[in-house]
């Protein structure tokens, strides 16, 4: 039995997707309703959460690999109720998304600081695991949908910045690999990005051409930005993510890696390739 938390936020649903038809997968989720909706012949879904240790006990026995995705990062208690259950419960191998600013040393936000610390949980817990370290997402340019068109304008930061942002679809690729040979890459640290760096500006205008529109990027300022993010987030965590974006103008993000292609056996998904499959996000209605 394969273990999946988060399997309906971004990687999490589409590594369910993706592996075998005929491996026997459970999801964990607060909300096994809409967990349910990803449930294929071979799947079972349970409730459950990382504070309560009881209902990851029961969700993880019988469970030999499983996919950790934890998202509070003002607490290691999730990381760590969840590894203290794994190792309870006799799961051999745990793989971890994580994040590739980890391994820089001038990265010191408090978003890193968390992930560092839960890879030292993991590493430290006795169970066999494999490290997933991706860059950003090419899924956070959805943010951009409801502006792109409602006004044919995105609105950002950073605008001529590059980032060697990846597929999620690439990262689920991995993931499953990862939990189906847990032998062929226990001990192992991923860093996934896409081919190759590209700026916000360049995804607009991709974008623009693949939506036959033209469309203009309107440069934030750091404090537009901030004012954004705490409009969703906690204060600690929207100033983490200002700071790491400001680390990113020095050209710290934008260097691809060629692990995803060495463990695919294919290149890495470009940008362009990516939208071109989302396009109807970025057309539908303007109201929401």
């Amino acid at each position: 039995m394969i273990l999946l938390t988060g399997a309906t936020g971004t990687v999490g649903r589409l590594v369910a997707q993706r592996l075998p038809a005929a491996e026997p997968v459970r999801l964990l989720s607060r909300d096994p309703a809409r967990a349910a909706a990803l449930a294929g012949p071979h799947t079972e879904v349970v409730g459950g959460d990382f504070e309560d240790s009881a209902s990851l006990r029961r969700a993880l026995t019988g469970v030999r690999s499983a996919l950790l995705v934890t998202t509070n990062p003002l607490t290691h208690a999730h990381d760590e109720n969840f590894l203290t259950a794994a190792r309870d419960a006799g799961v051999r191998h745990v793989v971890k998304l994580t994040t590739l600013s980890v391994t820089e040393p001038d990265a010191t936000d408090l978003v890193t600081e968390w992930q560092r610390e839960n890879e030292r949980l993991l590493r430290a817990s006795g169970l066999s695991w494999t490290l997933l370290r991706p860059r950003a997402f090419m899924s956070n340019t959805l943010g951009w949908a409801r502006s792109i068109r409602a006004e044919g304008v995105v609105r950002g930061a950073n605008g001529t910045v590059e980032t060697a942002a990846i597929d999620p679809r690439d990262i689920a690729d991995v993931a499953v690999r990862a939990l189906t040979d847990p032998a062929g890459h226990a001990g192992r640290a991923y860093a996934l990005t896409g081919p190759a760096a590209i700026t916000p500006v360049e995804q607009t205008e991709i974008l623009g051409e693949l939506l036959q529109r033209p469309l203009k990027f309107v440069e934030l300022t750091e404090d537009q930005v901030l004012q954004s993010l705490l409009a969703r987030c906690p204060e600690p965590v929207a100033r983490a993510l200002v700071e790491s974006a400001a680390r990113g103008r020095h050209g710290s993000k934008g260097q691809a890696e060629p692990d995803v292609a060495e463990l695919l056996g294919r290149p890495a998904r470009g940008y362009r390739e990516w939208a071109a499959e989302q396009l109807t996000e970025f057309t539908g209605p303007t109201a929401e």
